[in-house]
């Protein structure tokens, strides 16, 4: 089986990963309301942001 990545996804594509970039700003938006944290990728690592986040050195939470 060959599989072809394109460029760009099609007009279906497009519509289905603006959706999912609406809902994930929706929900980091209420983490950050609510003083949560989020675990997000940030140079290719895992990293906590936001409010109540716990402390990364200590390997706990």
């Amino acid at each position: 089986m060959n599989i072809v990545k394109k460029a760009v996804p099609s007009p279906e594509g497009q519509r289905q990963l603006e959706s999912l970039r609406r809902a994930v700003a929706h929900v980091l938006e209420r983490k950050r309301r609510l003083g949560q944290y989020a675990v997000i990728r940030r140079n290719g690592k895992p990293a906590r942001e936001g409010g109540e986040a716990p402390d990364q050195a200590s390997g706990h939470g």
